[in-house]
């Protein structure tokens, strides 16, 4: 007997015949050819909240029953097999029309076996029957494995683009005159905001961790005009503004969602809805959304922040200049998304207070 024969014969298997000494005749078969796992019924309504407790590896199904027919199982058995899954029916039937057969294969019937049962053709059937769904099982397992190793190596993958855009963030923070809390602080107003707009949660996820890549380019700024005390002088701010060209450049070339994002953010969160922003004069919608969104939480959380050259607004202040923007430095509707959940902004924003 070979190992696959000993795997078969533990097989689940349910006998459902309203004639009960065509269920003794089938369980005595089995029972000859050492199938441990058998069950049976002589009711069909049973039949659904059996397979519920037990999963069988194959149904044994008489069609010509009372109260449910064979069909009627087979309907009832359909919203409980799984898209993935592979249950073997093997109709029981005095009838050979082909009217039958037909309807019996087209509600989910593999084979069937003609009454009177012939021992060797009971257990061909049932056999071939149950090899096939064995190695239906074993190709899905092999499917399961390869897809969790799928899904592991994209978490890796995801880990370590978390880790270069953190580590990226981290390094511009300790280049700039910013503190670490206004990244987190910006990341998850932009994150809010979005929200708001009925972005998808994976599209908030990756505005979240997106947004502290939007000054990166600061670490290409000189260290005397980006760590001067004062305001700048024209000639100093064109230099200045250059850091959102050098962002594209540090974050473009790695082409994934989380750098695509990261990418634009850094390039375009100067741009003005009316075009009148840098590096490129877009304006409106040619902005990607990211950018726009970011462009609000960047300054926003700004104004309320300590720089060197200046103290920080009133709340009253900051709230009026983004309402006051919004059609020429900010897109519209990211002021309204803003304006509607400002409480709860200001709420996080003390949640992560400047040292």
């Amino acid at each position: 007997m070979s190992q696959l024969d000993i795997i078969l014969q533990q097989s689940k298997i349910l006998i459902v015949d309203d004639k009960l000494e065509n269920v003794q005749l089938l369980e005595h078969m089995l029972d000859e050819e050492y199938f441990d796992n058998v069950y049976s019924t002589t009711d069909p309504t049973k039949v659904v909240s059996l397979h519920r407790e037990y999963d069988f590896d194959i149904i044994l199904l008489d069609i010509r029953m009372p109260e449910m027919s064979g069909f009627d199982v087979m309907d009832a058995l359909k919203p409980e097999i799984k898209e993935d899954d592979y249950l073997p029916v093997l109709v029981l039937t005095a009838e050979t029309d082909e009217i039958t057969r037909q309807k019996a294969l087209e509600k989910g019937a593999r084979d069937f076996l003609v009454k009177p049962f012939k021992h060797w053709e009971v257990m061909q059937r049932i056999r071939n029957m149950l090899e096939t769904r064995y190695y239906f099982k074993q190709q899905r397992m092999k499917v399961d494995e390869l897809e969790g190793i799928v899904e592991r190596r994209t978490q890796e993958i995801r880990a370590s683009q978390l880790s270069v855009v953190r580590i990226l963030g981290k390094a511009s923070e300790y280049r700039d005159n910013e503190t670490g809390m206004h990244i987190i602080r910006m990341s998850k107003i932009c994150e809010m905001i979005a929200r708001e707009m009925g972005e998808s949660e994976q599209y908030c996820e990756l505005i979240l961790n997106a947004a502290p890549m939007h000054d990166v380019g600061k670490i290409g700024i000189p260290d005397s005009i980006l760590l001067k005390p004062g305001r700048l002088d024209a000639e100093q701010r064109v230099i200045m503004d250059t850091h959102a060209e050098i962002g594209g450049e540090i974050l473009n070339g790695y082409d994934t969602p989380l750098m695509n994002m990261a990418c634009e953010i850094a390039v375009c969160h100067h741009e003005k809805w009316d075009g009148s922003g840098y590096p490129k004069k877009l304006s409106g919608k040619d902005i990607p959304i990211s950018a726009r969104i970011a462009a609000v939480a960047d300054v926003y959380d700004a104004l309320l922040s300590v720089r060197p050259y200046k103290k920080p607004w009133s709340l009253e202040d900051a709230v009026e200049m983004i309402k006051s923007s919004a059609g020429n430095h900010f897109d519209p509707d990211v002021v309204d998304a803003f304006m509607r959940i400002l409480p709860e902004i200001n709420e996080m924003r003390g949640e992560f207070p400047d040292d």
